[in-house]
């Protein structure tokens, strides 16, 4: 099964100090499914690690390994996103655009989205794109 997943979930997954058993779950999926995220989830994951080093919960160092490590899980990143689309959506469902994204791409490619916010989650499930691990 593809499934488009949040930053939420590699997150949880990939900091050492999360623990998160959902997210575990999803990631594991990865050996026999696919992911894929809009082409801000690059961004929005190195942003994350960027600011747990300046939280002092890791180091540059572990950011490395943890973006190697992260490069080995099958996770294709899409182009485009309708921005009307993403909009609208965060409109209705009070998202940010950011978040509206996900939801976006989801509800196009008719895939089930991951994702650990349950804001986000809520929305996905009002367009029929819900997700469980």
């Amino acid at each position: 099964m593809n499934f488009v997943m949040d930053a939420s979930v590699i997150l949880a997954w990939i900091l050492p100090d999360e623990v998160n058993e959902r997210a575990d779950a999803i990631v594991g999926s990865l050996t026999t499914a696919s992911a894929v995220a809009p082409f801000i989830w690059p961004m929005e994951i190195r942003n994350a690690l960027l600011v747990a080093e300046r939280r002092k919960r890791i180091d540059p160092a572990t950011t490395e390994e943890l973006l190697t490590i992260l490069g080995t899980r099958k996770i294709a990143i899409e182009s485009g996103t309708d921005l009307g689309a993403a909009l609208a959506f965060a409109r209705t469902h009070r998202l940010t655009i950011y978040d509206a994204a996900y939801l976006e791409l989801a509800t196009r490619r008719r895939l089930p989205l991951a994702t650990l916010d349950a804001r986000l989650a809520a929305a996905a499930a009002a367009e029929g794109c819900a997700y469980t691990a």
